[in-house]
């Protein structure tokens, strides 16, 4: 018997039973079977990856160093250096199930690589950026090249051509998804800096998947020397195949669906097993399969059915089946057999020296395009990124041999650290160039009222569009003081930040939209041009700001401070229903507000958007609001005030002012209580800002006595109740409430009614005037104003102070959009 176990009859496969388990109730260990313990390695893989993700974010490092990490820390370097684990865990019998789904998922990554990037911009990318990648390529070949004689083994039975290409592909390639995710990460994915080196990258990556089939070809044609001829040959013609049919087919098929209805499911199964499809032919004819299904991606035409793809494959494959290719690279990887000081001397040298090169090669090409040395040296730090090729091609070189289990840990490391030290080098060593930005003029109080208003608007969908133009209408842009609009859409960065490549591009008139997104973004620009069209002396500046909602506000803050503008308009994160109430769009829109307010460099404005009167037009003749400040007193009701009252000059708006003054006793009472120090400062303060509105609002007064279209009233209140009362009094006859914020101020008029406040950044009277039960048709802009050091030196500047113009207000209008 035994000897007919040793027999290869009874290890030819697995019975049908060694898949799935049937139970740990039955007697069985589910880590003996198939599924469950591939299921357990994924769990356990994601599990620790993610945990590397969580650890390294605060140093922003990208999430493939987590991916490697992870698997390395599985493997036999630490964790699998313990036969139990490595045993139980991941036993000998279990890698070809990992590698084939871990390759699976490569297939698809690829795949959607490929359905993201688009060539044209390769051609578009002009020659500063063609040199600068070749710059940045050539001497890292080279220094791999030289260092391949050292390092390769007498016992390799591959010529030395073929180690060659194999390590210096591996040193010179730049990682174009993960470089794009750490310029995202440091705000320079709309710098100059951050273009260049993308576009760089792209290059980059084409040439290293060119050099990658040459070398596997290399690899695999060890038995006849025409091998690699028929290989290359063979590689054209199915490259070729997919240009002239594949791809005419796919547009068949996007031209058959009819524009806005979804692409039916054969349609996308059928694409989906193309990719399979794809990958085999490539690995049948002696390139890697994921060459396959990455040519098979380029070929699908930018537009709905490649957004369609990324939608249904994106979170699949990039979360769940990517980290477990590269988590197999760092299994793969045994640091201890990188044995001997010369080894570990050797590899820092290859680090150093690679690393080095690529920074000399671009800061020369760099020079010659006339860049600053320090940009130079940033752009190839920014270029030594490693990722997902230089994984394939260590992976590959493992595979065929090439790469023995020294010399693949040595170079999995070398990734690892050239890739890790990037974002903190960069941080330290590159900040943009910020001018001075010394203007005073943050507030709408503080703009004078013959100088350009600047106003950047925030829009997320269309819908936000039309009332935002009326209240724009409003504004009442004169000759005398012309309106400059920065539109500004707000982008959500989803999925890998590649396709933010994609989404910048510079959209020309009369070509479709490439994706729902652009399609917003045009719908958007085409509004606003039209009303700059048909309104006078207002210049419309459209721009695009794509991030994660996180940082979202630091965009917004950025290019205020950059723009110079003086009040910046954001819509609320609800939007009105059929029926009147008020629903939320996305609560994510609600962190974007709270993060303006608190850092913003210049006034801000929540619009809660319940639409504006009926009657209202785009030409100013016809325009006609009934507008209403419901004023308690502090900065922010005086920002108010100064917006509402430019508003008021318009021919066809009504003001109404309301006070609200507290009755004598209320005050007597809150004196009282001012008997600790601290109180005692605050009760100073309070009657500092009731100084500043009593003289601001009578100077208002003064200026508006005669016109028939402005009404001031009085409202003496004791305590919230009165003031909800006198505000309901009023809410049918308006079709716009401004309202301050009123950050700071202690009122005894609002007392109580912060207690029930459902969205606190609005204040409590915009809180109350924006809820569901009330004020249901009228739109309301709740107002901060910017309180820093030039609105403290300025703030009894008033709107009708003396001209002291230090604007061009034409020179902003050929601003070139920064997007």
């Amino acid at each position: 018997m035994a000897e007919e176990n040793s027999t290869e009859t009874s290890i030819i496969c697995y019975a049908p039973s060694m898949i799935t388990t049937n139970g740990v109730w039955q007697g069985d260990n589910p880590l003996d079977f198939s599924l469950p313990l591939f299921v357990f390695q994924l769990t356990l893989v994601v599990v620790v990856t993610r945990f590397f993700v969580f650890v390294l974010k605060p140093f922003r490092q990208p999430r493939v160093i987590s991916e490697i990490l992870g698997g390395i820390v599985l493997g036999p370097s630490v964790l699998g250096r313990y036969d139990k684990f490595a045993n139980t865990i991941f036993p000998q019998r279990s890698v070809m199930v990992l590698e084939t789904m871990a390759n699976v998922g490569l297939l698809y990554f690829l795949f959607l690589v490929g359905v993201e990037m688009d060539i044209m911009v390769v051609r578009k990318t002009g020659k500063r950026a063609l040199t600068i990648a070749l710059g940045g390529m050539v001497l890292p070949f080279v220094i791999g090249a030289a260092f391949s004689f050292s390092m390769q083994r007498s016992e390799d039975h591959l010529g030395q051509g073929t180690y060659i290409l194999f390590l210096g592909v591996a040193l010179s390639v730049t990682a174009f998804p993960v470089l794009a995710r750490i310029l995202a990460e440091l705000k320079l994915i709309n710098t100059e800096i951050g273009r260049i080196s993308m576009s760089a990258a792209l290059v980059n990556d084409m040439f290293a998947w060119i050099l990658l089939a040459l070398a596997i070809a290399l690899a695999e044609s060890e038995k006849s020397s025409f091998a690699s001829l028929w290989v290359m040959i063979s590689s054209a013609a199915f490259i070729a195949i997919c240009v002239f049919v594949v791809r005419p087919g796919i547009s068949w098929i996007i031209r058959k669906t009819p524009e806005g209805e979804n692409f039916s499911e054969f349609y996308i199964c059928l694409i989906l097993t193309g990719v399979i499809i794809c990958g085999f032919i490539t690995d049948s004819i002696g390139t890697h399969s994921v060459f396959g299904a990455f040519v098979f991606g380029l070929v699908i035409p930018n537009g709905p059915l490649g957004l369609t793809l990324i939608e249904k494959l994106e979170d699949f494959v990039s979360g769940l089946l990517l980290p477990l290719f590269f988590a197999i690279s760092g299994l793969k990887t045994n640091v201890a057999a990188i044995q001997g000081p010369a080894t570990w001397v050797t590899l820092f040298l290859v680090i150093f020296l690679a690393c080095t090169g690529k920074v000399i090669g671009t800061v020369v090409v760099a020079f010659f395009h006339g860049m600053p040395v320090r940009e130079g040296i940033t752009l190839g730090l920014l270029l030594n990124t490693k990722g997902l090729v230089e994984m394939i091609v260590l992976n590959v070189g493992k595979d065929q041999k090439v790469l023995d289990d020294e010399t693949f840990a040595t170079m999995v490391l070398i990734a690892l650290v050239m890739t890790g030290v990037i974002t903190p080098i960069v941080t330290v060593l590159y900040k943009p160039v910020k001018r001075s930005v010394s203007y005073k003029r943050r507030t709408i109080q503080q703009t004078k009222p013959d100088s350009e208003l600047r106003v950047l608007v925030c829009v997320h969908t269309p819908r936000n569009v039309p009332t935002i133009i009326n209240l724009l209408e409003a504004s009442h842009p004169t000759k005398r003081s012309p309106i400059c609009i920065y539109v500004l859409h707000l982008v959500e960065l989803t999925g890998r930040a590649s396709a933010m490549l994609i989404v910048h591009n510079t959209h020309k008139s009369g070509k479709p939209a490439l994706n729902r997104t652009q399609a917003q973004s045009d719908h958007i620009i085409n509004a606003f041009e039209n009303y700059e069209q048909h309104a006078a002396f207002v210049a419309v500046q459209p721009l695009t700001a794509i991030s994660p909602y996180s940082t979202m506000h630091e965009d917004v803050c950025s290019l205020a401070e950059d723009k110079r503008v003086s009040f910046i308009i954001i819509p609320f994160h609800k939007q009105q229903t059929v029926d009147g109430g008020m629903e939320a769009t996305n609560p994510a829109y609600r962190l974007v507000n709270q993060n303006l307010l608190g850092n913003s460099p210049c006034s801000v404005g929540i619009l809660v958007d319940r639409g504006l009167n009926g009657t209202t037009r785009l030409t100013s003749n016809t325009i006609s609001l009934q507008v209403a400040v419901l004023f308690f007193g502090g900065p922010d009701d005086r920002e108010a005030l100064a917006y509402a009252w430019r508003m008021a000059e318009h021919p066809g708006i009504s003001l109404t002012v309301l006070r609200f003054i507290p009755d004598e006793d209320v005050t007597d009472a809150a004196s009282t209580r001012a008997t600790n120090e601290t109180n005692r400062n605050m009760n100073v303060d309070m009657k500092k800002q009731r100084q500043l509105d009593d003289e601001y609002v009578n100077t208002f007064r003064a200026a508006n006595a005669e016109y028939e279209t402005i009404v001031y009233i009085d409202k003496v209140v004791s305590n919230g109740e009165e003031t909800v009362a006198a505000v309901r009094s009023m809410d049918s006859s308006h079709d716009l409430f401004i309202v301050g914020r009123g950050e700071g101020m202690l009122s005894p008029l609002t007392a109580g009614l912060t207690d029930w406040s459902e969205c606190p950044e609005l204040g409590a009277i915009g809180d109350l005037l924006a809820s569901s039960d009330f004020a249901a048709t009228v739109s309301v802009l709740v107002v901060q104003q910017y309180v820093g050091p030039w609105a403290q030196d300025d703030e009894m500047d008033l709107p009708d102070s003396p001209v002291h113009s230090h604007d061009q207000p034409n020179a902003i209008y050929g601003l070139e959009d920064p997007s």
